[in-house]
């Protein structure tokens, strides 16, 4: 019910840049302190200024500031009709680098439709051995007609579902109604009034099913086992009334292909059933497996049986296979996620081939990478006791469908998705792609990316989990769809994304996915049930195009939230040194002069800077995400001493000018005149800066959209450096005696001040785009965590020889070479500790870099017991 705290690295950041605040906040304490003292003034005056610099330094408002960039950005989701319970979450959105989807109803439509049925049929070759194979494919079930087993399949699709009849319209499960209707039956609930129900509560009250091929003809469901995705199937007990015997029953059970297989006699299922089931399932096809079982029992003991003794032996009556399409946009969304080098994965409770099948039609199986099925021998083990692991190659999908991003990709200013309803009320303008740099794709991506894919079946992720703890790592940094999934697993996988430092996202649309959504860094929901109570993030357009939205305003707002600190830092700052200097003298701003900078300057750029929308496209790479960084630090402390050096000058110039009259501080307790000479020309040249710290500061592309884009925060700015530029050159009488400014007598030291703010704000911008944004953010960043990947993957203790590149893909050694003994085996998870560069990447990226172009390494793994260097993995203890 309670979203989910919030553990980023940002929050833990900014608490301890607050105490570095506070450390300089410190210092100037005992600057002013020492100052004081040594001009003689009152204790009373050294207490008030010694205070005044901690509020000073470590500004009351930031908190306040800190969260304008988060409502903004919820607005604007809330008009995309995005809305938002944890408002915290939307920054962390801003790291996203995987997300992971639910399949039905989130990649494809929410509704199955029904597509074709195929009976299975008993023939009889002599009088001891029948036949039993599937008969030709049908699409209509209104008749019995030609059917085996006496029609049973039709009369178990018509009975084994959880309808009930409410104000004379059936409602329940959209599947079964979908079957149910596509017989022609019709169903009754139990007779009598309420209070003849009421009276009779003890006794059964079966739903009445009336075939449409016969009017005379009646069944009665008498008990029904409700479906249950951790048993995948589910049945009803059914009493014919038209049999001469009471205790004739039939129970009626559907569910996945794999569960009624193994609940069925060998000799009632064909022997083709595997072969047909991966055939419909390879083209994306929904199967439910359909069975059947008499019962000599009647009807007390119908009512009380248990389920697991019933549900066995049961005899195979056919398939129903449905048609789950993909949805319009999520080819789109998928290209433009993986465009921005955002990693995605699906998570579905669907036949694995089904998974695979849409996985390729939606593109998160990329045509450029191999695809490959990992799977478990159950009763076979290795030469260590483990159940046997094999590989199989699938195939990948086609670029003539992955890469035709034309026809799915949303244009450039359009309101519309193509392919989609032009009138559905809402408007993906962060869905264009950036191209990523090149420098970046050939530098970095052929060592952080994989060159492969894998997929997985729940039961055999069960096993790896439980026996192959030491894989659990890799195979979550290079597998790609999930598939049988359990709701605890999927819990489970994203727990284990994360320890593995990826930010997860979370998109599904049911109940069995509120425990993967709550777990995730921000989950999205396309349901207004269950799973919007546990995810952060609901979407009334039931389609992901909300992902790339969230992610893009995320993005605007933890680059915001980045810009309205470092402006607050640099506000207090600024002002800190302003002080410094007129404590020098004795002085300080006068209040006219804080309030003008405290309630008009800062207040007003920091209310309206948040106001700069997301950028229209995805960038490649994701914002940073430390605000200790060494970026974010030399910027702060750079356009420091900048601004330290600009105030100084004219601090130093001001006191040599003819007209120059020096502050005289109050003796005792005089009152005191703030007004000052030093002090007017300190403010002058400070209102400019705290306006170019603000534009410097409002950072756009690739993150968020231009200054321009931000109107009001244009119109501010215009206005605020025409006020200061009137209060510099001209002031009236009314200005003077308002801020307490002292009239500067020559018009050309005032000037002279404007060129000193000019010159400041040239330097400032050139330090911030040249130095910072180019070269720490850009490239400096970038040969580091080159020569980190580089350095992990040129490592190997044997022999240090580099592995040759396989298919266009460098990697430094074989799975072999990286998984063989001798004592030199290292675990995915750790790097070599004579390195310590590695640190600097993150830990899926030295996980990928190492695995290398084969899946080899998951049927040659060592066990644990074998190395002492492998820790066992944490988020293992659950049993499937």
């Amino acid at each position: 019910m309670y979203p989910k705290p919030v553990d980023f690295r940002f929050t833990k950041d900014l608490f301890k840049f607050i105490l570095f605040l506070a450390c300089i906040s410190g210092c100037g304490f005992l600057y002013t302190i020492v100052v004081m003292i040594m001009r003689g003034n009152t204790l009373r005056r050294i207490i008030v200024r010694s205070l005044d610099i901690i509020t000073i330094t470590v500004p009351p408002a930031l908190p306040a500031a800190m969260s304008v960039g988060i409502i903004n950005a919820q607005l604007r989701l809330k008009k995309k009709e995005i809305f938002c319970i944890s408002p915290s979450t939307i920054n962390t959105c801003g790291a996203i680098n995987v997300v992971c989807f639910d399949k039905t109803g989130t990649l494809t439509e929410d509704g199955l439709d029904f597509h074709v049925v195929r009976p299975v049929k008993a023939s009889i070759k002599d009088e001891n051995t029948s036949s039993i194979s599937f008969m030709e494919e049908m699409t209509e079930l209104t008749s019995r007609n030609g059917l085996s087993f006496d029609g049973d399949l039709v009369k178990a699709i018509a009975t084994c579902h959880s309808l009930t009849r409410i104000n004379g319209v059936l409602h329940g499960d959209p599947l079964d109604l979908i079957l149910f209707q596509k017989t022609g039956w019709t169903m009754e609930e139990g007779v009598g009034d309420i209070e003849e129900e009421t009276q009779r509560f003890d006794n059964v009250q079966p739903s009445i099913i009336k075939p449409s091929d016969d009017e005379e003809a009646e069944f009665s469901v008498i008990r029904q086992f409700t479906f249950s995705s951790s048993l995948q199937r589910m049945s009803v007990i059914v009493f014919d009334p038209s049999e001469d015997r009471p205790d004739n029953m039939m129970l009626y059970s559907k569910g996945s292909p794999e569960m009624i297989l193994s609940l069925c006699d060998p000799k009632t299922v064909p022997e083709d059933y595997l072969t047909q089931v991966n055939a419909y399932a390879q083209h994306g096809f929904r199967l439910i497996a359909v069975a059947r079982r008499p019962l000599d029992m009647n009807f007390n003991k119908a009512s009380k049986v248990k389920r697991d003794s019933v549900e066995c032996d049961l005899e195979m009556l056919g398939l129903v296979v449905m048609e789950n399409r993909v949805k319009p946009v999520t080819l789109g969304v998928i290209n433009q996620l993986n465009r921005a080098n955002i990693r995605t994965v699906m998570v579905t409770g669907d036949n694995l081939l089904t998974g695979l099948s849409v996985a390729r039609e939606c593109g998160i199986i990329r045509p450029q990478k191999r695809a490959f099925l990992v799977e478990h021998v159950p009763g076979e083990l290795d030469q260590y006791g483990r159940t046997k692991l094999i590989i199989k190659q699938s195939v990948s999908s086609s670029d003539e469908v992955i890469e035709d991003d034309e026809s799915v990709s949303v244009s450039m200013g359009s309101s519309t998705w193509k392919g989609s309803s032009e009138n559905d009320g809402f408007s993906p303008t962060n869905t264009e792609v950036e191209m990523p740099n090149a420098v970046t794709t050939e530098n970095l991506d052929h060592l952080i990316a994989s060159s492969y894919h894998l997929a997985i079946s729940g039961p055999t992720f069960a096993v790896i989990v439980h026996e192959y703890p030491e894989l659990v790592d890799q195979l979550c940094c290079v597998c790609d769809v999930f598939a049988r999934m359990a709701p605890d697993q999927k819990q489970l996988l994203v727990e284990q994304l994360q320890a593995v430092d990826y930010t997860v996202a979370m998109c599904g649309d049911g109940a069995n996915d509120c425990a993967a959504l709550k777990a995730a860094h921000a989950g999205i929901s396309l349901s207004d049930a269950e799973a919007s109570i546990a995810a952060p993030f609901t979407s009334k357009v039931p389609d992901i195009r909300c992902v790339p939205t969230v992610i893009s305003e995320g993005r605007a707002a933890l680059v915001t939230s980045f810009g309205i600190f470092k402006y607050m830092a640099g506000y207090s700052l600024t002002q800190f040194v302003t002080v410094m200097h007129l404590y020098w003298i004795s002085n300080i701003l006068t209040d006219g002069q804080f309030m003008f900078i405290d309630m008009f300057l800062i207040t007003m750029f920091a209310l309206l800077f948040g106001n700069t929308p997301a950028f229209h496209r995805l960038a490649h790479t994701s914002p940073p995400t430390r605000l200790l960084s060494i970026a974010s630090m030399t910027s702060v402390i750079g356009q420091l001493i900048i601004i330290g050096i600009a105030q100084f000058t004219v601090f130093i110039l001001t006191a040599q000018q003819s007209w120059f009259t020096p502050y005289k501080p109050p003796v005792d307790d005089e009152v005191e005149d703030k007004r000052s000479m030093q002090g007017t020309a300190l403010f002058c040249v400070s209102m400019f800066q705290y306006i170019i710290l603000a534009i410097v500061y409002s950072k756009g592309k690739p993150y968020r959209g231009s200054l321009l884009s931000n109107k009001p925060m244009c119109a501010l700015t215009v206005f605020a450096t025409l006020l200061c530029l009137f209060i510099v050159i001209w002031p009236t009488e009314l200005v003077l005696l308002t801020l307490g400014n002292v009239d500067l007598p020559d018009i050309y030291f005032r000037l002279f001040i404007l060129g000193v703010a000019f010159i400041n704000a040239l330097v400032s911008f050139a330090f911030e785009k040249g130095f910072v944004d180019y070269f720490l953010l850009g490239y400096w960043e970038r040969y580091k965590k080159k020569r980190s990947l580089e350095t992990i993957v040129d490592y190997v203790p044997s022999d240090h020889i580099r592995r040759p590149s396989m298919n266009g893909l460098t990697s430094s050694r074989t799975e072999t070479t990286l998984l063989s003994g001798e004592g030199q085996q290292l675990h995915m998870t750790k790097t070599p500790k004579t390195d310590e560069g590695q640190q600097s990447s993150s830990l899926f990226e030295r996980i990928i870099s190492r695995i290398g172009g084969e899946p080899a390494w998951i049927t040659s793994s060592i066990p644990q017991s074998s190395s002492p260097d492998i820790t066992e993995p944490e988020h293992l203890d659950r049993t499937f």
